[in-house]
């Protein structure tokens, strides 16, 4: 069992993930850096590192990018470590616990996302009011969705155990789960969409064609996809600098031969 104050710090712990992610991003939202944090807290410095690193494994190259809310885990790497621990069982358990905890924490970031419009409107508000007191005390209790949504379901199944998470994972209605897995399917296609709203997308249409035609009709994973938006990106780079160079060179010939017809003019007075 957990002392009182390691449930309080873990509990700390998992706001303080999740407002680095959204504010400071010194590391503590990564899995890796979380559980080995939380094998200190609990006295096992090695099982928290072994299930955070294989836990950063399912993430490598995965972000919200564009409101896109995806498995938290951060959290995960918080309860399998502990219970892992507190049930002497190893790193497989630890793993079958967190990769759910991680999948019902997209749901609970949906509604963290919808509870911060709240505030949002309130800023804007704040900002047609000519207020910038307002405007900044109205983005810090945005953070206040985005914590309690981590805090809230980790205190309760520190304090209630295992048991709480099979009936949240289990129970949850379907019209919820569908509804929240519908919201949370479109939060990316709007942030792309307004992605693509301030990007000079016009300018790069046919490469953006390209992407879509490899990743949706050849099915090309998205790491192949990036690939070749890399390759095309340094073609695309190097004919610009050869561009510059050619308009460089151009310019200086301009130059010198200005200068020698006003050389032969004044010789010629």
């Amino acid at each position: 069992m957990l002392a009182t104050w390691q449930i309080i710090v873990l509990i700390l712990l998992s706001f303080f993930s999740i407002f680095d992610m959204i504010s400071l991003n010194i590391g503590m939202q990564y899995p890796v850096i979380v559980g080995t944090v939380v094998g200190i807290i609990v006295g096992d410095i090695q099982l928290g590192l072994m299930i955070g690193a294989t836990l950063q494994l399912m993430v490598l190259g995965v972000g919200t990018y564009g409101g896109a809310s995806i498995p938290d885990f951060t959290s995960g790497a918080i309860i399998g470590t502990v219970f892992a621990h507190t049930t002497g069982n190893g790193l497989e358990f630890a793993l079958a616990l967190a990769v759910p905890v991680g999948l019902l924490m997209v749901q609970l970031d949906v509604l963290a996302r919808f509870a911060n419009t709240f505030f949002l409107h309130q800023t804007d508000k704040s900002i047609d009011q000519a207020d910038p007191q307002k405007v900044a005390n109205n983005i810090i209790l945005g953070i206040i969705p985005w914590g309690l949504s981590r805090m809230i379901p980790i205190a309760i199944m520190l304090i209630f155990g295992q048991n709480v998470v099979d009936f949240i994972v289990n129970r949850m209605p379907d019209w919820l789960m569908g509804g929240l897995e519908v919201a949370g399917g479109l939060l990316p296609v709007v942030g792309i969409a307004v992605l693509l709203k301030y990007l000079p997308t016009a300018s790069y249409f046919p490469y953006l064609l390209v992407g879509f035609f490899f990743a949706s009709y050849l099915e090309i994973p998205m790491l192949g996809v990036a690939m070749i938006g890399l390759a095309l990106a340094i073609i695309h780079f190097k004919q610009a600098n050869k561009k510059a160079e050619a308009v460089t060179v151009g310019s200086q010939l301009n130059e010198n031969t200005s200068e020698g017809e006003l050389d032969d003019g004044e010789y010629e007075e």
